[in-house]
């Protein structure tokens, strides 16, 4: 019996008989049964996505500087430093769903006090202006600057937004923390593929 071994194939033949040996890049080039039809062509790794599809929109935000909260009331968190925002979603303290971008998301937030006693810190994360979901410390104390996080995953339709707000009970007005080079008070998220 004959028997053909890579060894005597050229080298523009397909054998896989190697491994690529490095991560897959955009530019490598993978061969795709156009159709199931059995004429074989060839396509770049970028394509891929556009099948497979990415984690945008995304972004993530935060408190550049301290942001004064009212006593006993819930206020609506600051934002004002974008790290980043692929589809330019998030504007106004809010991320809001573009067109054609519904489905399931992942978000995430933290909020850090200021070192002051107050009863209760609550933050409430807020889906078309209505709380759903919110975390809460009890007591805060005066010799911390204890951070309150959240994450939770939604299914959201174009036109959706979502936001985080604040509570304090200290008695007066109180600040939460904020950095234009570290993250005390952020909020993040992006589509699940």
């Amino acid at each position: 019996m004959l028997q053909i071994t890579t060894a005597k194939l050229s080298t523009a033949v397909l054998t896989g008989a190697t491994d690529i040996g490095a991560a897959i890049a955009d530019a490598d080039l993978f061969l795709v049964d156009d159709g199931a039809g059995g004429t074989l062509r060839k396509t770049a790794a970028s394509r891929l996505k556009t099948y497979i599809g990415a984690n945008t929109p995304a972004f993530s935000a935060r408190l550049n500087s301290a942001q004064n909260i009212a006593n006993n009331t819930f206020v609506k968190i600051a934002f004002n430093g974008e790290l980043f925002d692929t589809d330019s979603a998030f504007a106004s303290n809010k991320f809001t769903v573009p067109s054609g971008e519904g489905g399931n998301y992942f978000f995430n937030y933290g909020i850090q006090y200021l070192a002051y006693a107050a009863n209760r810190g609550i933050s409430s994360f807020r889906k078309n202006g209505t709380e759903i979901q919110t975390s809460e410390i009890s007591p805060l104390t005066s010799s911390t600057n204890p951070t309150i996080t959240g994450a939770l995953s939604l299914n959201l339709s174009a036109g959706d937004y979502v936001e985080v707000f604040v509570y304090q009970n200290s008695g007066s007005a109180q600040d939460i923390r904020g950095s234009s080079s570290e993250l005390f008070t952020y909020f993040g998220g992006y589509k699940l593929i």
